[in-house]
């Protein structure tokens, strides 16, 4: 993926630090917009490209801890990059509990924000693949009839085909072209994929 794939967040009070992060971040070609306050950020609407977050602590109004909070309560799942010239140790660890991937001390080695900041852009792709993955599969199954959907139930829960027809009262024919139907419309290619899906549906084995 090319650096102009990403975007950074930096969310930080100093002007200075401000500054100086958006040119380090900007000569190694990555794209960065940043925010005097916690609540400037909210009021952005979050790129659909991987991005992450550089966040400092300590902060007029909204703390970098409340922000994370704030974010993690609204759904809005960004990787984030605590920075401070002031932490603790139960401060980081509120802030890794929460799901940081960095805490680092003002000051800092660019090389390990820089470090940290391609790790969490790297996680926020994989995930941004995974949603991707899933919103596609849900779609797919919401496209299977009501009769696909029982054909498909009793199936991933281990029954042969004639005794899902002797369940549901119709023939074995009926049932195999209803099966191949279902796993063709889910794009599932044997059995045991299709029973993944399921299960990545969250319907699980028992329905």
């Amino acid at each position: 993926m090319t650096p102009d794939a990403h975007i950074v967040y930096v969310v930080d009070d100093d002007a200075s630090v401000r500054e100086a992060l958006s040119s380090l971040l900007r000569s190694i070609g990555l794209e960065v917009v940043t925010f005097a306050s916690a609540d400037e950020f909210l009021a952005c609407p979050l790129d659909e490209r991987p991005s992450c977050l550089v966040l400092d602590v300590r902060l007029p109004g909204l703390s970098g801890l409340e922000l994370q909070r704030e974010l993690a309560a609204r759904g809005r799942g960004i990787p984030i990059i605590f920075i401070t010239g002031h932490g603790d140790v139960p401060m980081s660890v509120r802030a890794m509990k929460g799901g940081a991937v960095e805490f680092l001390q003002k000051p800092f080695l660019e090389e390990e924000l820089v470090a940290a900041i391609r790790l969490s852009l790297e996680r926020d792709r994989e995930q941004g693949e995974r949603r991707r993955e899933m919103i596609q599969l849900r779609q797919r199954y919401e496209s299977l009839t009501a009769r696909e959907r029982e054909v498909l139930a009793p199936i991933v829960r281990g029954m042969l085909n004639k005794q899902v027809a002797a369940a549901l009262g119709i023939s074995e024919i009926t049932v195999k072209v209803h099966r191949r139907h279902v796993m063709q419309k889910l794009g599932a290619r044997s059995l045991p994929e299709m029973v993944r899906m399921v299960e990545r549906l969250g319907l699980g084995s028992s329905r």
